[in-house]
């Protein structure tokens, strides 16, 4: 419905439109799903990046840190835990986590596995400027 009441039924096609991208209840319910991301945001012309991640039983993601981005980590699935200079935080499906720009944190799943959402601005890509070209930088290429 529009402001004034009435339905709004023609859609203008310059403009995007909500969309389901991804079932994370089916991602986080796979018995054999391989360590790492199972879902990627691949949407042209979004400002956000988004990855469903799966840490298998036992393992971890080893301490490290997030200089420019602020990271929201929901749980999806299984149990684990966090750990950061404060100490550790148990992690379970349903728990949502700030992760701000600048933390030491390291991620570990308990005998389940883990799987989670991560959601971050999206991070601009490599541009590749002609020699001798000045002007706004982001700084030095990333390592990945």
């Amino acid at each position: 419905m529009t402001a004034d009441g009435d339905d709004a039924t023609e859609h203008d096609g310059d403009l995007p439109l909500p969309r389901t991208l991804c079932d994370t209840a089916a991602l986080a319910a796979l018995e054999d799903a391989p360590a790492g991301a199972l879902w990627r945001l691949a949407e042209p012309g979004r400002q956000l990046d988004a990855n469903v991640v799966r840490i298998p039983p036992g393992r971890r993601v080893d301490t490290h840190r997030e200089p420019d981005l602020d990271v929201l980590l929901l749980v999806l699935a299984g149990e684990g835990s966090l750990t950061a200079p404060d100490g550790t935080q148990p992690l379970r499906a349903g728990t949502l986590i700030w992760l701000p720009h600048g933390s030491t944190r390291s991620l570990a799943a308990d005998d389940e596995g883990l799987t989670y959402l991560t959601v971050h601005r999206r991070r601009p890509g490599l541009r590749i400027a002609p020699p001798g070209a000045t002007g706004p930088s982001d700084g030095p290429p990333r390592q990945r």
